[in-house]
Parts: C-alpha cells; structure tokens; sequence
C-alpha cells in the first residue's frame, strides 16, 4: 500500500530537473512558521527532499505543501494528481464498509458530546494548518469573517498566529461558523482533517 512520503517522492522523481530545482527553491522560499533552510535541499536528491517535506510538515500535512509548492512553480497537473493519490490514503483508514470516510457521523459524534471538531482539534489545527490564504479566502467569501478582519489576519507573518486569529475573531460566532470553517478545512486541507479524524 502506497504511502504519502512515497506517493510525494513518486511525484518529485516525475519533475524534469529544472522544475525540481523551481520545487527546492519554492520549498525555501516558503514563508510561515515552518521554514527550510536552504541548505537542507540544496544539491539534495529527490529522497532527501521528500524526507525533508515529511519530517519538517509530517506525512499527513506534507501532500498539501507539496501540491501548494507544485501549483506555485505550475505543474498543474501534477498537484492534482497528488491531490487525487493522497485523497485515497486520507479516506481509506476512517471509513465504512466501501473503504471511504463518511466524515459527517464522526462530527456528529463530536457534537454530541458538546464539543465540535474545530474546537476539539484547536490546538493541532493551529499548530498544523498551512493553507491559510486559500481559507481566509473562503472565510471572507462566505462572510465568516469582514473584509477588515481579513486584511488583519493576512498581514500576519506567522501562521500559527493567523490561525489564533481566525479562532478568535471568526469562530465566536457560533457552530455555524465553525461547520463553515470546517467545510473549508475539508477541502483546503484534506490529509490533516483526515489525520485527526482517524486519530481523534
């Protein structure tokens, strides 16, 4: 059974060299909390690389750096077919009978308890989320959040601070917000909810 390191190595091996070389420096250049230093990938191969990526992001939040980075240097097509391999594995370990998560009855299992899935997983979602901009997009879109809260939080440097952020001024609102911000993590960051849910 495929692996994400192995399904993010498959992809970076599949990379002509220049693109590789457009991937490395990307990574680098990548700004939030969890920075590469240049010389962990300078000269390196597409092993080191890859082990770089799951060490520095873990193998559940690695696929969606690595489609991010990949969508940067635009290799399009080979974002989505991580998105699509990884979305497999994500699925596989929490679900029914076919194999596939059904999601919903373990966040309503949450619920029922009193507590929902963003609040549960606070901490590990603020400490692991990376696709920030994508979400506040989103938020905004959906009016979770107003045009001023949005600039705000995207002028922060950190990620985990943008994070603490949206908890505070988007998520006080209600379990309205929070199913929103919930759905938007689902399709932002596929593999981490999915760590979480299989791990909860």
């Amino acid at each position: 059974m495929a692996s994400n390191k192995k399904i993010i190595l498959n992809t970076l091996e599949n990379l002509s060299k220049a693109n590789f070389e457009k991937f490395c420096q990307a990574l680098v250049d990548r700004r939030g909390d969890r920075r590469v230093p240049l010389s962990k990938v300078e000269g390196k191969n597409f092993l080191a690389v890859t082990n770089v990526l799951v060490s520095t992001f873990t193998e559940a939040g690695a696929p969606a750096v690595t489609s991010e980075l990949l969508r940067d240097i635009d290799c399009l097509d080979d974002a989505e077919n991580l998105d699509a391999k990884c979305m497999v594995i994500a699925r596989r370990p929490a679900g029914g009978a076919d194999g596939v998560s059904t999601g919903s009855s373990i966040d309503n299992e949450d619920l029922s308890k009193g507590q929902h899935f963003v609040d549960k997983h606070k901490l590990e979602l603020t400490k692991r989320v990376t696709n920030i901009s994508a979400i506040l997009d989103q938020l905004l879109d959906k009016k979770v959040i107003q045009a001023e809260v949005y600039e705000l939080i995207l002028r922060m440097n950190v990620n985990q601070q943008k994070m603490r952020e949206i908890y505070l001024r988007a998520l006080q609102s209600g379990d309205k917000a929070k199913d929103v911000f919930l759905e938007i993590l689902e399709k932002e960051e596929p593999y981490l909810v999915a760590d979480l849910r299989q791990n909860k």
